[in-house]
């Protein structure tokens, strides 16, 4: 037995490391990334501090003091500047009196570092001194710090005079990486264009659901179930060619139906009707085509695996039905659909969770348009964090709605349940008690 128990194990192993990293490690680092201001602009690395254009302008607001402090140049005898000095060939007693005198000594303005320069011994020109002091412009702005501490010694050695409550803030300001944060999650609950982004997304969802993946599959898969094997699975052959064509070519096919070159344009030019691209030309239309094109892919699906269901039905209880006089639609109603429940639980749940989470389909013909129109949730967060136009991607928005979308998924599918009383379905027969 502990044989056959450690064997078993080892067998197990290769799939539970598979689920582990393929399937519980994206959702954990997900949910991780949620709670981080990570974007394009941070990476996903530790951050430096820098004193960014950006920076300025948010301090200009919260600290109108600071922000002026370091706008204003500061002019500081280092031996950067000194060896500059040294490389004008001027004569040479300058710099080594600025080296042995003045190291370290830091001016507000450029006035008083040329009032010093021209006090030196050698004296130097007018037109020198401008030289000189040019070397000894130092400013904060757009320097890199690797941490607060050089940070604030640079603050300090520039003559900045700020508290300790300010070079935090300043600090907080000016990190390029990423902090742990929940802004996420109170940028989309504020957002209206995530309002209205969610409502699409329920909407997309219960069309194509509805219309498609449960009620179209199973008028299907009951047709097909009363027609002769032959053109019954001819039949449902023709109904896979959504499925298994690739995407790429597929909506391809619907692009050309509804392009202003296309197929419905010409056929209504023959009634003098402008050509026009119907998919793109009003929401209405756009949201026409996008349920189409998702739904034949959902309903050949469900029409499989009802179809699957409805073999496993007794054939004894329609022979019995019939000698009764019972009906095609009193057959459907009264044995078909009661034995359906399984089946109907797994292919909703199953199409919800994959309509919730897919957008191929609806990225390569309207990309979410006209304008935003069939922009749904999935597709918003593949937008925010991979690919936009503003070019700056946002990693943790987009896992924090990746987040929510997940919570959402486990919310429907638990209604599921309660609604297709899942402990009936799952509960042992009568007849073995």
């Amino acid at each position: 037995m502990r044989t056959s128990r450690t064997l078993g194990l080892v067998m197990i192993a290769p799939a539970a490391v598979m689920i582990v990293l393929f399937f519980l490690m994206p959702v954990v680092l997900t949910a991780v990334f949620s709670f981080t201001n990570m974007t394009t602009a941070t990476g996903i690395s530790g951050g430096a501090f820098q004193i960014a254009p950006n920076t300025l302008d948010a301090l200009r607001r919260e600290m109108p003091d600071v922000a002026q402090q370091l706008t204003e140049p500061r002019y500081a005898i280092d031996e950067e500047g000194i060896k500059s000095v040294e490389g004008l060939g001027l004569d040479p007693g300058i710099a080594r009196e600025l080296r042995e005198e003045h190291l370290g000594e830091v001016f507000q303005s450029r006035r008083d570092a040329e009032r010093m320069i021209k006090d030196l011994q050698d004296r130097p020109s007018t037109r020198d001194v401008k030289q000189i002091s040019e070397q000894f412009n130092r400013s904060a702005a757009n320097l890199r710090f690797a941490s607060k501490d050089d940070l604030f010694a640079s603050l300090d050695k520039f003559g900045f005079k700020l508290t300790a409550g300010q070079k935090e803030n300043l600090a907080k300001a000016t990190y390029t990486g990423w902090n742990w944060t929940t802004e996420n999650f109170s940028r989309i609950a504020s957002s209206p264009d995530m309002a209205q982004i969610l409502l699409n997304t329920l909407l997309y969802v219960a069309l194509v659901l509805v219309l498609f993946n449960t009620t179209y599959a199973m008028a299907l898969a009951i047709w097909t179930h009363y027609m002769p094997d032959m053109p019954a699975t001819i039949f449902r052959s023709v109904w896979l060619l959504p499925r298994i064509t690739p995407v790429v070519i597929y909506v391809l096919m619907w692009k050309w139906l509804a392009w202003d070159t296309g197929f419905i344009s010409v056929l209504m030019g023959k009634f003098g009707f402008p050509p026009k691209n119907y998919l793109l030309d009003s929401a209405y239309h756009a949201w026409f085509f996008v349920v189409l094109i998702n739904g034949f892919i959902g309903a050949s699906m469900g029409m499989l695996v009802f179809s699957s269901a409805l073999r496993g039905i007794p054939k004894s209880q329609f022979f019995a039905s019939e000698v009764d006089g019972a009906s095609r639609w009193q057959q459907i109603r009264y044995i078909i659909l009661p034995q359906m429940r399984w089946p109907i639980l797994f292919v909703t749940c199953y199409q919800t969770l994959s309509l919730l989470a897919s957008f191929n389909e609806i990225l390569l013909s309207t990309r979410g348009g006209p304008g935003k129109a069939t922009e749904v949730w999935s597709l918003a967060a593949y937008h925010t964090a991979l690919n936009n136009y503003a070019g700056n991607l946002e990693y943790g928005l987009g896992a924090a709605m990746a987040l929510v979308l997940v919570v959402i998924g486990i919310i429907l599918s638990l209604a599921y349940l309660r609604v297709f009383n899942y402990a009936t379905l799952v509960a042992r027969p009568l007849i073995e008690d």
